[in-house]
C-alpha cells in the first residue's frame, strides 16, 4: 500500500492541471496566491484517475490484472468499456490504452471532449451537464442495445464518475427527455443537495440508480466497475487495488436512495407544482416495482477517489512546504457565499489569536456547497458555487492581510462557467472596486465569473481527470504591513 501511494505521489505528468497560473499570478498578493496554486496543482496531479487506474491495472498476454485480482480474457467473447462522468476522459483513455485490441468496443460519455484526448477503440459522446441533452440520450440507446445483446461470456468494464446522472440521460417510458431536463433544472435551483436531487433522478431513469448494472446482470454478463465517489460522507480511499465492497451510487452501483426519499424531497422543497406532471405522478404513485436495486454482490468494484483524499493530499503538500495545515472538514455544505464569509472570519481569528492554528498556515476543506437561484432571481452572467464562495471571501478578507482562498469544482467546471472556480486574496475587493466591479452585485445576480475574470481570479483547468466535488484551500500568513500589489 505504501509503495503504491508513493508511486502515485511521485508520478507527475508534463501537462499542468491549472492552465492559467501565470495569469492568476499577474496581480494581487502573488506570494500567497503562489502557495495556494502550488498546493492545488500537486493535489490535482495525485487525484488523476487515469494515473490511478494505470497504477493497479495491466494486461499481460491474455491476463488482465487489477490489483490482486486477474481475469483470463481468452475466456471472454467480448470486452466492452462503458465510461461516463466528468472524469470519464482520463478513465476511458487509460483502460482503452491498456486493453488495446482486446477491447471489442468502448463508449465514453463525457462533459467536455478535449482536442488532445486519444482513444483507439472507444466512441466518444458529448452529453449534457448539468442539464441532459440529446447526445447523451443517443449514447444511452446504443449502450443499452449493446448490453441487451450481451451474454454470459461477455465482460463489461464500467468507469463512472460524478456527472453520470446527467450525461447518461435515458428516462423511463412515459417521461420525456424534456421532462427530465426541466426536472433537473428546477431541482438544481431549489437549494436541494445532490443526494436529494439524485433520489428523484435515479427513480425516473433507465440507467441511473444501478439500472445499468441491473441490465448487465439480466444479460448474464460479468462486470468490473471503477468509481470515483463525488458525494459528501465517503471515507478516504485505502488501497485502491483491493476490491471495494457494496459500492453504491452511479449507474453501476446499488442505490441507497428510495422512492420515499424522492417523494420527501418533492414535499420538502415544495416543487410538486413546478416539476413536470409526468414525473410527479410517477413518483407519487409508483409501486415497489419502481424501486432501485440495493446490492450487486456478484460484481467486482474498485474505488479510485473520494472527497477526503483531496484534503489529505493537500495537507501533505503543505507540510512538505513547511506550513502548518489543518483539515477543517470534508463535509462542507450550505450556501456558497456564506461559506466564503466564514472562511474570511477564520482567517481573521488565526491572525488575531492563533486559532485553530497559528499562522502561517493552510486551512483545507472539501464538500459541496450550493447556490440557490430562486425563480425571482436576476441572473446577469455566469458562475458557480466555487466562484461565489471566493467572491464572498474577497469582500470579507480585506481585514485579513495576505489571506488567500481558492475554491474549485475538482472536475474542472464550476456551475455555468468555463472556469473550475475562483481564487481571491485580501487585495481582490479593492482591485475590483478600482476597476468598477461590484462584487456584491455579482453575487446578487450570479455573475461572479465575469467579475472574477476581470481581476484575474477565475481558475481555468479544463478536464482534470478527477471528480471529488469541491476543493477549498486557504492560506493565512502572519500579519504584515500591506505593500500594495506586486504587479500593479
Amino acid at each position: 500500500m505504501e509503495r503504491l501511494e508513493e508511486k502515485m505521489k511521485n508520478e507527475t505528468t508534463a501537462k499542468k492541471k491549472i492552465r492559467n497560473t501565470d495569469r492568476l499570478l499577474w496581480a494581487g498578493d502573488t506570494g500567497s496566491k503562489g502557495i495556494v496554486l502550488d498546493i492545488t496543482e500537486k493535489v490535482l496531479q495525485r487525484l488523476d484517475a487515469g494515473t490511478r487506474i494505470k497504477s493497479i491495472m495491466s494486461l499481460e498476454g491474455a491476463t488482465l490484472r487489477i490489483g490482486k485480482k486477474s481475469w483470463d480474457l481468452d475466456r471472454k467473447r467480448n470486452v466492452y468499456l462503458i465510461a461516463a462522468g466528468k472524469a470519464a476522459n482520463a478513465m476511458a483513455m487509460a483502460v482503452d490504452e491498456i486493453l488495446g485490441d482486446r477491447l471489442t468496443r468502448g463508449f465514453a460519455v463525457v462533459k467536455i471532449a478535449e482536442p488532445e484526448d486519444v482513444y483507439r477503440n472507444t466512441e466518444v459522446f458529448v452529453g449534457g451537464h448539468p442539464i441532459p441533452n440529446e447526445e447523451g440520450l443517443r449514447a444511452c440507446g446504443i449502450i443499452l442495445d449493446t448490453v441487451d445483446r450481451a451474454g454470459p461470456e461477455d465482460l463489461f468494464i464500467t468507469l463512472m464518475s460524478g456527472g453520470s446522472s446527467a450525461l447518461l440521460s435515458c428516462p423511463i417510458p412515459g417521461i420525456t427527455l424534456e421532462d427530465e431536463k426541466k426536472t433537473t433544472d428546477i431541482m438544481l435551483k431549489s437549494g436541494a443537495g445532490i443526494m436529494e436531487i439524485n433520489a428523484i433522478r435515479r427513480h425516473i431513469s433507465q440507467m441511473n440508480g444501478g439500472n445499468l448494472a441491473k441490465r448487465i446482470r439480466a444479460a448474464g454478463a460479468e462486470m468490473i466497475g471503477f468509481s470515483i465517489f463525488d458525494v459528501v460522507g465517503y471515507e478516504k480511499t485505502g488501497d485502491i487495488g483491493v476490491p471495494y465492497p457494496n459500492l453504491t451510487g452511479t449507474p453501476i452501483g446499488a442505490d441507497d436512495t428510495t422512492l420515499e426519499d424522492a417523494r420527501r424531497v418533492i414535499r420538502d422543497y415544495n416543487v410538486a407544482d413546478r416539476l413536470p406532471k409526468s414525473v410527479v405522478d410517477y413518483l407519487m404513485n409508483c409501486g415497489p416495482e419502481g424501486e432501485t436495486v440495493k446490492a450487486f454482490p456478484e460484481f467486482t468494484y474498485f474505488a479510485l477517489n473520494s472527497l477526503p483524499d483531496s484534503c489529505c493530499y493537500a495537507k501533505e503538500a503543505a507540510e512538505e512546504m513547511g506550513l502548518r495545515a489543518v483539515i477543517l472538514t470534508s463535509f462542507l455544505e450550505g450556501e456558497s457565499r456564506d461559506a466564503g464569509t466564514m472562511f474570511a472570519s477564520i482567517a481573521r481569528e488565526i491572525q488575531a489569536y492563533g486559532n485553530p492554528v497559528p499562522p502561517p498556515c493552510v486551512i483545507i476543506s472539501a464538500g459541496e456547497t450550493t447556490t440557490k437561484i430562486g425563480p425571482e432571481s436576476t441572473v446577469s452572467g455566469h458562475g458557480g458555487p466555487g466562484q461565489e464562495l471566493t467572491a464572498a471571501f474577497a469582500i470579507a478578507a480585506e481585514k485579513a492581510p495576505g489571506a488567500c482562498m481558492l475554491s474549485i469544482d475538482s472536475e474542472g467546471t464550476d456551475g455555468t462557467s468555463p472556469a473550475a472556480g475562483g481564487i481571491a486574496d485580501s487585495t481582490s475587493y479593492r482591485r475590483a472596486r478600482e476597476k468598477g466591479i461590484d462584487l456584491h452585485e455579482a453575487l446578487r445576480t450570479h455573475g461572479c465569473y465575469e467579475a472574477l475574470s476581470s481581476i484575474d481570479g477565475a481558475v481555468l483547468t479544463g478536464n482534470t481527470g478527477t471528480n471529488v466535488c469541491d476543493f477549498n484551500l486557504m492560506y493565512v500568513p502572519e500579519i504584515r504591513r500591506e505593500k500594495g500589489d506586486q504587479n500593479e
